[in-house]
């Protein structure tokens, strides 16, 4: 193995070739001059996704200014600087006219030796990404940029150009599959988004402040400093409340021997809210759920503990509905829209109707069962998500051949 190969696992022995010779073109776009409005659209890092390409997020480009780099059906763009967007990749497949700006690399593949889905899965692979990490990124941390000298001499496996597409076809049927699927939870959660507000508002409740229903004033959390090395202890950051609730996907890890750690320490079952967001999403709320070790809720949140005739399921429904999520953004306060605030005498000063708990209770097994519809079809989604990531490894390794890989698909 080269000093310049990728690192992929070739178990079927076949012919390793650099990028610079499986291109035709290897090149950085060009600036954009961004207008209101254009047939020319700019392709951005933002419209280079792990779910394919988004065209929504192009700018219009003014059509005077030309000399720039024209994306071509079938070309692979790589997300070329900074950090948390480089190395991204997806495969262009629109129509209509798209220029390509300086933060994104082409790589338009030989027709006669590549199918440019097998460069964009090879890229996309555990190897092709650690690889790009170790060896074609240079400049600082919030600085680094490709090197398309070292991306063009990394090399990887090519197997027979019609077998690379048919494990395209393979992972393409896969795709369709997972996307119909995402189709199914878009409808199911557009029906429960309005199962949830017809519920809501048909309470037949008078409308009070929040402070009557909480059994203390919400307090702030704490923010100790982050560190890089594993403590045992856990800090939550502002992404783990979403419009839909609680997700732990911004997890810190903060020093354990804090000693004002204790009064932010969450227990399982907790409601939490935002004080600090943009406009659009501060004051987001969720019921936090045990992350597997020792968790704290930062300065920038807060935690509201309901009064006995208040269930904390009811009281999350009632915050994330957009009534009250109205409230929050009218009252909420800052010189900047990038990051404005709502103080713990606002959020008790919130209207809400709060029912029976026999009522609250009605509506929550309600809420609950179209709660379980959807993590039913996500299981499945997730599942068939894991499927692809494992059939696209074992295929670019040549660990599992294509009949193999049909029966898998065909067997789904």
């Amino acid at each position: 193995m080269s000093d310049h190969s990728m690192g992929v696992p070739n178990f079927a022995n076949w012919t390793e070739l650099p990028f610079g010779e499986l291109c035709l073109k290897l090149s950085r776009g060009t600036a954009p001059s961004y207008v209101a409005y254009s047939s020319i659209n700019a392709i951005g890092q933002r419209c280079v996704q792990n779910a394919g390409f988004d065209a929504t997020q192009a700018r219009a480009h003014d059509a005077r200014v030309t000399g720039v780099l024209w994306a071509q059906p079938g070309d692979v763009l790589l997300n070329s600087t900074g950090t948390g967007t480089i190395g991204r990749s997806c495969v262009f497949d629109h129509s209509g006219s798209f220029m390509i700006d300086g933060h994104v690399t082409v790589l338009r593949a030989k027709p006669s030796k590549v199918d440019p889905r097998w460069l964009n899965l090879a890229l996309r692979s555990p190897w092709g990404q650690r690889h790009l990490e170790t060896h074609c990124y240079t400049g600082s941390t919030n600085q680094i940029e490709l090197s398309r000298v070292e991306l063009a001499r990394t090399s990887i496996p090519v197997p027979p150009l019609e077998e690379q597409r048919r494990i395209a076809e393979i992972l393409d049927a896969l795709d369709a599959q997972i996307g119909r699927q995402r189709q199914v939870i878009e409808k199911l959660v557009a029906v429960h988004d309005g199962l949830t507000a017809g519920l809501l508002s048909e309470v037949d409740a008078d409308s009070n402040v929040l402070a009557g229903y909480l059994s203390s004033s919400p307090k702030n959390g704490y923010s100790p400093k982050e560190v890089d090395e594993w403590t045992g202890m856990v800090a939550l950051g502002l992404g783990c409340l979403t419009p839909r609730g609680f997700q732990p996907r911004q997890l810190k890890n903060v020093p354990a021997d804090e000693g004002r750690n204790d009064a932010a320490m969450l227990r399982d079952g907790d409601l939490l809210m935002s004080r600090a967001n943009t406009r659009d999403l501060v004051g987001l709320v969720g019921i936090f759920r045990s992350v597997g070790s020792p968790c704290i809720y930062p300065d920038l949140m807060m935690r509201l503990i309901p009064t006995r005739n208040c269930r904390t399921q009811y009281l999350e429904l009632v915050l994330q509905s957009w009534k009250v999520r109205r409230q929050i953004q009218s009252m909420a306060q800052g010189t900047s829209e990038s990051m404005v605030k709502i103080s713990s005498s606002v959020v008790q000063g919130l209207k809400v109707q709060i029912p029976s708990l026999a009522t609250q209770d009605r509506i929550l097994n309600i809420v609950g069962a179209s709660r379980a519809r959807i993590s039913a079809e996500e299981a499945v989604r997730s599942a068939l998500l894991n499927i692809k990531d494992g059939l696209a490894e074992d295929l670019l390794t040549g660990r599992v051949r294509v009949p193999e890989a049909e029966a898998v698909v065909e067997s789904l």
